[in-house]
């Protein structure tokens, strides 16, 4: 590894030991996440859009999700992959490969390189699900195992994907009139399926609906009982789990080149042995009136102006030491983490933030590739039983959020093993949110 590459590691290292390697054990759900402090930049997208959720449709042999990751290091790994069928909920239900895919369950990425002409080395590997020797025969929720050839038991990396066949339409809309509150700061849906097309015996106990609003984990519901039946129309409205916190619009910031600052980079230092970037100073905005924003709610686009020309983001984007700052008096009894791809959705260690109190604010690093960002700063409580995170004591929760809701219906048939993925929907940014 080169010298800066090794300061630069160095300078993540007490956060790095809060992950280790991990194998699949168990049969609790399996989350998406890189299993070593030297691999990041996880992206798991469709090919054919980079922001859209990573679902596709098992009808169209051309339509597959693009994941790439780095490894910070000089010399490449021979990589495989395999895929698992997983319930609604991304637990494995232990299926053998013939019951899912018509074909070997194993391809290799082949599609690596290195760094070019980067102050941090790293190699970049790429590769599309399904595999072009993959045949999936069965929809549902596929988690992919990556994993190093010499050592096969134990995962690098883990990935969800969904392939959907969907024979049930999905209609939905979100309101700002709730069943709990005239606070403005929640939203409702109301979910149609038509099931005209579905064998369904019951559907009380046969379907799954999950919803999950800006991808996130912890803000994911799961509906298995409609509201009521007209004809072969289910209409599920009116219940508590379909209400959410509204939240807020997504920061962003974008360090596409390190030669001069751009949105939401208030510097850049180049006289040290790595780039460091510090952001634009962040202050609470629950006080504030609400204001729309276009994000990618929270997602992350590697990019680099050196690469302008060629295209060629993935292997000649730098890495940089980022500093975010949030101005606020310390929490009492809480903790604050920043939410959104670009910590993986996790609440850990090396998302939390640090209080300052010279300064008077929260602080984290974190070594971050080259691109645009979007990011939130959400709270929770100590000792909370709950691991969600809580948007309205720094960023607010405004009825008039562009959240993005993603619906999935699954559908378990009397008699199957596995639940199949029979719907899929994305709702908003939104012109059905109403008042």
């Amino acid at each position: 590894m080169k010298l800066t590459a090794r300061i630069a590691w160095r300078s993540l290292a007490v956060a790095a030991l809060a992950l280790t390697v991990l194998t699949l054990r168990g049969s609790g759900p399996i989350a998406q996440e890189l299993k070593l402090p030297s691999l990041r930049s996880l992206s798991v997208r469709p090919l054919r859009d980079p922001l859209a959720p990573p679902v596709v449709n098992l009808a169209v042999p051309g339509d597959v999700v693009r994941i790439t990751f780095d490894e910070l290091a000089d010399d490449h790994r021979y990589l495989r992959y395999s895929l698992e069928h997983c319930d609604a909920t991304w637990r494995p239900e232990g299926l053998v490969d013939s019951e899912f895919m018509d074909s070997f369950n194993e391809e290799n990425i082949d599609d690596y390189a290195h760094s070019q002409a980067t102050v941090v080395g790293y190699v970049n590997y790429a590769f599309t699900v399904p595999g072009p020797g993959m045949r999936l025969t069965e929809p549902g929720n596929y988690l992919v195992k990556v994993w190093d050839e010499r050592d096969p038991d134990t995962l690098l990396a883990t990935a969800h994907i969904g392939v959907c066949d969907y024979t049930v339409p999905v209609s939905a809309e979100v309101s700002a009139v709730t069943d709990i509150d005239a606070r403005d700061s929640h939203q409702q849906l109301s979910l149609r399926l038509d099931t005209r097309h579905l064998d369904l015996a019951d559907p009380y106990t046969d379907l799954k609906i999950v919803v999950t609003q800006n991808e996130r984990p912890d803000m994911t519901r799961i509906i298995t009982t409609p509201s009521r039946r007209v004809g072969q129309k289910l209409i599920y409205d009116h219940q508590r789990d379909l209400i959410f916190p509204a939240g807020n619009e997504y920061r962003r910031f974008d360090m596409a080149s390190v030669d001069y600052p751009g949105l939401g980079v208030e510097s850049i230092n180049h006289e040290t042995p790595v780039y460091n970037v510090t952001l634009s100073p962040d202050s609470p905005r629950k006080d504030e009136n609400y204001l729309y924003d276009s994000t990618q709610h929270g997602a992350f686009v590697t990019r680099t102006i050196e690469a302008d020309a060629d295209g060629d983001h993935d292997t000649r984007a730098d890495y940089a030491l980022t500093l975010f700052t949030l101005y606020m008096p310390r929490l009492s009894g809480a903790d604050v983490y920043i939410e959104g791809d670009l910590t993986g959705r996790r609440y850990s260690p090396t998302s939390r933030m640090v209080y300052n109190y010279d300064e008077s604010r929260y602080e984290l690093p974190l070594l971050l590739k080259q691109g645009a960002y979007n990011y939130q700063y959400v709270v929770l409580p100590d000792g909370s039983p709950s691991s969600t995170g809580l948007t309205a004591p720094v960023e607010g929760d405004k009825w008039e959020t562009a959240n993005r809701y993603t619906v999935r219906v699954y559908h378990r048939q009397r008699g199957s093993r596995f639940d199949r993925l029979v719907g899929f929907a994305v709702i908003g940014p939104t012109s059905t949110l109403n008042r």
